[in-house]
Formats: structure tokens, sequence, C-alpha cells
């Protein structure tokens, strides 16, 4: 870097920099305007009748690109300015079919290429193809209204021209044919003239030519001949009241058969001409090719209702057929079952997207197959999740017999790239009758019931419960709420003693979490540890508990000169693979004053069963620091008792699981022999032994005989706020057993 470059750098940014970047910004989004107008010109100049040269050409494009720009990045999307885009075009004589075909070609090719969001993720460009998808369809609309208003306009002057031409051929016939038949041949339009009988006389060549050209098929036929199953109920009504003289023009969008077979889709306007004394005497037809149009409308339609990949409906399809199959109260039934692929992201990550991509197709011929029957219909709504929806009665059945169906066809392994993959499914399932719950509803029930069939082992269906719907969205509920909670302070500790068996004096106390919630009360840990263990809040939640339970032991030595309470608090599996553990218990004990030999840590057996050095190093290091380390829950989790000698642990917290056998005498002969001989291993380890669940005298005694240290239980206390234990701590209000 050169001197200048130096002293350029390490200039603080004038007040003008911010202004200059967004105007650097400004002016190269303004440059990829300018380049999409020139590709777009490139494509439709040569099929646009205009006295314009192709830069002035380009140049009327580019506010038309800056509309179709803006329109793709607002917020809330909205399609409606390319509609007016389409319309500019044929304002601007771009009236041929190509020009509207090549238009959309480049905008599906180059609208998000040159004028879409820098640095976008594969979601964000997904969004944005979708919008411009959308676009597409917005310039169609457009550009085929605008068309069809001016062909309205040019159709009226012809029919008013036809008429003049007629009334004038009576003062001056020879003057008025050569003009009525030079709009007649060289119109753009086809025309057509029957009598009140429907017999046609008179074509011109442009209608012709919309018939594929034989002139015999068409003089020849009788208006009537021309029906199609297509046609709207009431276009023959219109007719009868037209040759009655009851009305005197009508419009409609009509089909008809060519001779070869295939269909002309046209705008038909229909007028009747009248003789001098006001009598209805022909029928005057307009007819304009629309068949392209709308087959181009069919295409746009299709592609935003189907899966690009697989070909299947997608959700907005599918909802659709949703509705119309559950509207009105007291209708059929239906079954709808939710399919999610067990195991589907090991495979994208083991094999590649593409090869992820090949198995999603396999899949959705699979089921493409199983749903053959009347009323059922299969869909892709995103990612590895399909839907498959059947009608009717006894819908019970039929969608249990679909879903079997669907997982007999997934257990046939899928070869891909050289490799045989077994694709396993979770299906969830909801059947009802029509108008009981809206497609919403259903739809996230059967997700709900997908995730129950998922946790039960997956490769299996499950039907949707109301009880367990209501469960699992309280602890969505639960789960949106969690931060929220955190920050508004909802949370709270309560404290359980820990009381010295020999002597009834409390040893410390417990720290446990409790969330008040505005709706549903104060709630256990229980109910949303685990939802913050899903989550990651574990460790700010486990972090705050540490603080407050810290900063109240602190508080209960200073009440008490000599108080020597000391604080348990339970860390879970997350916490233990915090990299911040040490350093956050460190500072936090630091912060407060608290001596490390005041704190323990309770971290649960089955987190530590088969832990390698690398997740122990920490409690090792807490240990060396002189913070105890309790293991809870111990013999719950089926360890290696010979492990003990490697774990830093000075502190085993007894299962209640193994004292509840000694709440009543006599006692569970094999409960006490196996707290005996826990007790004596422990003790020959040098660790001491706590017993949770203490809740009769008789139990307790027996716990002290065995040689527990210490123990907590609602005999004791249950737990309840600081201010309590520190009372009983100074009054040995706790009972001892005798």
């Amino acid at each position: 870097m050169t001197p200048k470059d130096t002293s350029a750098r390490d200039t603080p940014p004038g007040p003008h920099a911010g202004r200059a970047a967004v105007c650097d910004q400004h002016s190269g989004l303004e440059d990829r305007i300018a380049r999409f107008a020139t590709i777009w010109g490139r494509a439709i100049f040569p099929v646009t009748a205009t006295s314009l040269t192709r830069p002035e050409f380009e140049r009327h494009l580019v506010p038309l690109t800056r509309t179709l720009t803006e329109a793709l990045h607002a917020r809330p999307f909205d399609a409606t300015p390319a509609q007016r885009v389409g319309a500019e075009l044929v304002a601007v004589h771009c009236t041929d079919p190509e020009a509207l075909a090549g238009t959309l070609g480049v905008v599906e090719s180059y609208l998000v290429l040159y004028c879409g969001p820098d640095g976008a993720g594969a979601e964000s460009t997904e969004e944005y193809r979708s919008r411009c998808a959308r676009l597409q369809h917005g310039i169609a609309a457009g550009f085929a209204r605008a068309l069809r208003e001016r062909t309205l306009k040019e159709q009226e002057a012809i029919a008013r021209s036809a008429l003049t031409a007629r009334a004038d051929a009576q003062q001056a016939l020879h003057a008025s044919e050569e003009r009525f038949r030079a709009v007649f041949e060289g119109a753009a339009v086809g025309i057509g003239i029957a009598d009140l009988e429907g017999n046609v006389l008179e074509v011109n060549d442009t209608l012709l030519q919309m018939f594929g050209g034989l002139e015999g098929h068409v003089r020849s036929r009788n208006v009537s001949e021309w029906g199609h199953p297509d046609d709207t109920p009431h276009v023959w009504r219109m007719y009868g009241e037209l040759v009655r003289g009851e009305r005197e023009h009508y419009r409609v969008e009509k089909p008809y058969y060519r001779n070869d077979g295939t269909v002309l889709w046209t705008n038909l306007t229909v007028s009747l001409l009248r003789d001098a004394e006001g009598r209805p005497q022909y029928q005057l037809a307009l007819m304009e090719d629309t068949t392209e149009r709308r087959l181009l409308n069919l295409r746009l339609r299709y592609e935003a209702t189907h899966d690009a990949l697989t070909g299947l409906p997608n959700r907005t399809l599918f909802f659709e057929r949703l509705e119309k199959a559950m509207s009105g109260a007291g209708g059929p039934r239906y079954g709808l079952c939710y399919l999610d692929l067990d195991g589907f992201k090991a495979v994208n990550d083991s094999m590649g997207h593409s090869a992820g991509d090949r198995l999603l197709v396999e899949v959705a011929d699979r089921l493409q197959s199983c749903a053959t029957g009347p009323g059922e219909v299969v869909a892709r709504l995103g990612g590895d999740e399909f839907v498959a929806l059947t009608t009717g009665d006894d819908t019970e059945e039929k969608v249990t017999e679909l879903a079997v169906r669907v997982l007999s066809a997934l257990s046939t392994p899928i070869r891909l790239e050289g490799r045989e993959l077994t694709v396993r499914g979770s299906i969830g399932i909801v059947e009802g009758r029509a108008g009981e719950r809206t497609p919403a509803e259903v739809l996230r029930s059967a997700d709900i019931t997908m995730y129950r069939a998922k946790a039960a082992g997956g490769n299996r269906f499950e039907f949707a419960d109301e009880e367990a719907d209501a469960r699992a969205i309280t602890r969505h509920g639960l789960t949106n709420a969690l931060p929220a909670a955190l920050e508004r302070g909802e949370f709270f500790i309560e404290y359980q003693p820990l009381v010295h068996m020999h002597d009834g004096s409390v040893h410390g106390a417990e720290a446990l979490v409790r969330w008040s919630h505005p709706q549903y009360g104060v709630l256990g840990p229980d109910r949303f540890i685990p939802l913050a263990e899903r989550t990651g809040l574990i460790v700010p939640l486990g972090r705050w508990v540490l603080e407050e339970s810290v900063r109240q032991a602190c508080n209960w030595q200073r009440q008490h000169t000599g108080s020597a309470l000391r604080i348990n608090v339970n860390l879970s599996p997350t916490q233990l693979h915090h990299p911040g553990l040490v350093a956050d218990t460190v500072r936090v004990l630091e912060a407060s004053g608290l001596a490390p030999g005041a704190l323990c840590l309770e971290v649960t057996e089955s987190a530590l069963i088969g832990a390698d050095d690398e997740l122990l190093e920490p409690l090792r290091r807490l240990a060396a620091l002189g913070v105890d380390i309790a293991l809870d829950d111990f013999g719950t989790g089926y360890s290696n008792l010979a492990n003990l000698r490697r774990l830093p642990v000075s502190v085993l917290k007894l299962d209640r699981s193994f004292t509840q056998g000694m709440q009543q005498q006599p006692a569970n002969p094999v409960d006490v022999k196996i707290v005996e001989g826990i007790v004596a291993l422990a003790h020959s380890l040098e660790l001491a032994v706590t017993v949770e669940g203490v809740e009769t005298g008789v139990q307790a005694a027996q716990l002290r005989d065995l040689g527990c240290d210490t123990a907590q239980g609602w005999y004791y206390a249950r737990p309840g706020s600081p201010d309590r234990i520190y009372a009983l701590s100074l009054s040995d209000a706790v009972p001892t057993p005798s």
C-alpha cells in the first residue's frame, strides 16, 4: 500500500462518508437496472412495432425495470405494479405474443440476478424467486388486460364501421361496400356474419386462419354446431336472446373445436345488425384468438401451484383442495396424513443436497402411486414434509389404509449413487367431519401428531389426540415465552434445606427455580427446563440461577456471622458442555465474595455416563478451586461404580427410588441392602452421601442408622423462601428422627 493509501485508510471517515457509501450502493443498483433494461430490449425489440430506435426503446424500459425492482423488494410484497408494466408494453406496441414470452423469460432469468438482494442466503433467494414468479404472472395479466381493452376498442370501431357501412349501402351501395370490405378483410380479428338462423354467410381471412384455413369447414357450418363442453351455461341463453332481438350484443370467452380436434379459445363479441326499419337481420361475430395467452396463464398457474422439484401440488394448491374438502358444516368426512421423513438431514449432510433432491423425487413418485383412489391427493409442503388427503365416507378406515400403503411403499430401499437407502417416515393422522375445524387447525394438529409419532421411534403413524395437541400447543407457547420471561424477571428461586442427619441441623439448601407464568401460574422445573435445554436458553437461565443463589448464600452469611449455610445449584448437560462454565462460576464467586467451599454444583449421573476427559475437565478445574461437585440421582444411570474413582465428585445424592421402600416398617430388605452398600462404597471413597425424598420419621431414622450424612425432603421442609431457610437454621426447627 502506498503512503497515500495508508493516509486514506488512517483518516477517520468524514461526515459525508456514510452518504457516499449509500450513493455508491444506489449507483450500483441503477447500473444493474440499466443492464437489465438492455437485456430486456434486445429480447423484445425485434418483435416490437415501434418507431423508436433500439437505444430509445431500451431507455423507455428503464423506468419499467425500476418498477419491477421496487416491487421485488417491497415489504409487504405486492405484485400489482407488475400489471402496470404489462399494460405499458401494450401501450408502446409490444403486442406480439413473442414480446410477452420474451419479457417473461428475461424476468425469470435475470430479474433476481441483477436486481435482487446482494449476498442473500438460500432461503432468501428462494423467497425472491417466488416473488419473481408472481411478478411474471402480474406482467402477463396486465399485458392480457391491456391487449383485450385495446382489441375491444378496435372491435367496437369495427362494429360501428360495419353498421355504418350497412346503413350507407342503402344510399351509396358501391362506396359503402368497398369501405366495408376494406375493414372486413384487413381486420386483425376474425369477423363472421350469419343470418338469424345461424347460417354462416361471410367470414374474413383472419377467422379462417383461426379455424385452420379450411373455408369449406367454416362457411358451410351453422352457429349451433359450434358448441363445446366448456361453454358456460349462459352463452347459448344470451345467443337466443340476441337472435330474437331481445339484446343488442353480448361478450363471452368461448372455446371452439378446430377441424383437427384442437381447441381454439376466443374472446367472442356478437352484435345484432338491424335493417332500416329496425328489424333484426344479421348477427356479426368478432373473435380474438386467446389460445396462446390462455396456455401461458395455465402454465403460470401450474408453476405457482406445483412443487418445482417433484411436480406434486404445493402448499398453496393443497390448502385450496383442503378448504374445498372441508367447506360446509356437517359435510363429508376427510382424513389427512402428514408425513415427515426420518433422518433425511443425514442424507443431505452425508451425500449432498443433489442426492437428497433425487431421494425426494423418488419418495414423491411412491407417494403418488399410493393415492390413486377417488378423492385422494398427495402434496409436498416443503423440505421432506408431504401430505396425503382422502375424502368421502368411512375415512377413518381409508386414511389408515393410506398410511399403511405409504409406509409400505417407503420400506423398499432406494438405490442412490450406488448405495441402498432405507427410507422411514413418521405420519400424523387427523380424521374428522368437514366444518368442525379450519384447514389451518387440521394441519397444525397433523403436524403435532407427526412429531408425536417421531418421538415414539418413527416409522409409524399416530392418530391425533386433542389432549396431546393441547399439551403440545402449551409446550410451544412456553418455549416461545421463555426468552421474554427471563427478561421480565418472571423466574424466582425456592430453597429446600439440606439437613445433617445426626442432629437435624440445617447444612445448606438446594436452589430450585420456578416460573411465575402470567397465564399458567407457578410452574415447576419439570415444565420448562427440558424446553430451555432444547432451545439453548438453559445457559443464560442457569447463569441467572447461579448468580441469584450465590447472592442469597452471601446474604445468609451476612445476616448471621459464622453461618455455614451452603448452596447447591443444579447444572444441566448443556451447561456442562458450555465453554464458559468455569469462567462464569469463578466470576460469580469473585463478584459476590462467597467462598468456593460454600457452593456445590449438582450434576446428574446420566450426564456423566461415558464422559471423556474433555467433558470432565471443567468439573475437575472447579473441584480444584474448592467447589463441591455432587453426583445427583445416583443409581438411575446404570453407570459402572468403578467410574466413581475418575469423577471429580465429593457428594453422592442417592435417588429417591431407593429410599421409598423405607417409608414404612418393615422396610424393603433389598432397598436397605442397596443403600447400605452404596453408603459403604461412598464412604470408602471419602464421598458424603445425601438422600432425597425423605418423607417420614421412620424413613429418616433408618437412613441415619445406615450412615447417610445429609438429607432433604418434605419430612424436614418443603421448598420455600430464603427467609424461611434462614429461620430454620437459627431455630433448629427441623425435626430430628428419634
